[in-house]
């Protein structure tokens, strides 16, 4: 494999790689609770929820837009993403003081579709 290739893996793939590895590591964290009263904590933990999955569907997507037409890059980005999102809400099952939430995957679709939202957006422009 050429340099630029090798070059182009790491600059497109790592990127992806870390920001899994860092929702791994805060999924990991027995108890993420704010000093904030409850509802404000709930609200910035869900807006957290939407942020990393939109920017893990954006990573995603260009990643694998340099080689897929569009609408499969959209599709496998919305794919994995919306994946990783089960994956983290299971591997939460094991940690003490956390649990896995059906409507935390929910939210974190809610970051993967306003993501491709906005895709969708630059690209039609």
């Amino acid at each position: 494999m050429s340099n630029s290739k090798i070059k182009n893996l790491i600059t497109l793939y790592l990127p992806i790689f870390l920001w899994c590895a860092i929702i791994y590591y805060l999924s990991s964290i027995p108890s993420l609770k704010s000093d904030l009263p409850n509802q404000w904590d709930f609200i910035f933990r869900k807006i957290a929820h939407i942020t990393e999955y939109a920017i893990l569907t954006f990573l995603f997507f260009r990643a694998v837009s340099k080689n897929l037409n569009y609408k499969r890059a959209i599709s496998y980005s919305a794919l994995f993403s919306i994946t990783y999102a089960l994956t983290d809400e299971y591997h939460q099952l094991f940690i003490f003081g956390r649990e896995g939430d059906l409507g935390d995957i929910l939210i974190d679709s809610l970051g993967v579709f306003l993501a491709i939202f906005l895709i969708y957006r630059k690209v039609k422009k």
